[in-house]
């Protein structure tokens, strides 16, 4: 059997693609999967269409899947609408997911695009609550197993 295909938010190896255009959210943990894994790094928002540094987003009244719904919207602490480019960011990575057969992602937590099971609660105050992030949600609706790097330290112990 050989190495496991798995998508990851780009981020999480390091990659300057944030919201801020920092490589903070590096981890260690992740950067170990590449000893037995094959990570494919990709970020939602940028294949979205929004461009780094851009100013810091949340879901607006709900959840990832409720923004897939129609039910609320993605914004920018500016009070721009940027659910369409969430929408399609999303929509990229489950295209990648079908294409390379891909049955897992590991989504970086918290973040509006990628969290899985909390997302920050729209507030830009830095409160969590229950929830998945719009591409995690689009993923989970089709069959694509999401965890985040938090999961991951329950997995390389």
């Amino acid at each position: 059997m050989g190495p496991s295909i798995k998508l990851i938010s780009a981020c999480l190896l390091g990659t300057k693609c944030t919201w801020d255009a920092t490589n903070r959210y590096r981890d260690e943990r992740a950067l170990r999967l590449l000893e037995s894994d094959v990570l494919i790094p990709v970020c939602p928002e940028q294949l979205g269409g929004l461009k780094t540094p851009r100013p810091p987003q949340e879901i607006q009244g709900g959840s990832g899947e409720d923004v897939l719904d129609g039910k609320c919207r993605v914004k920018n602490i500016n009070g721009e609408d940027i659910t369409r480019e969430f929408v399609r960011g999303a929509e990229e990575i489950l295209r990648m997911a079908r294409l390379l057969k891909v049955r897992q992602f590991i989504g970086k937590s918290r973040s509006p695009s990628c969290g899985c099971r909390q997302i920050y609660d729209g507030t830009f105050s830095g409160r969590p609550v229950d929830g998945d992030g719009v591409t995690t949600a689009l993923l989970k609706r089709n069959g694509v197993e999401v965890i985040t790097e938090e999961d991951l330290s329950q997995q390389t112990t």
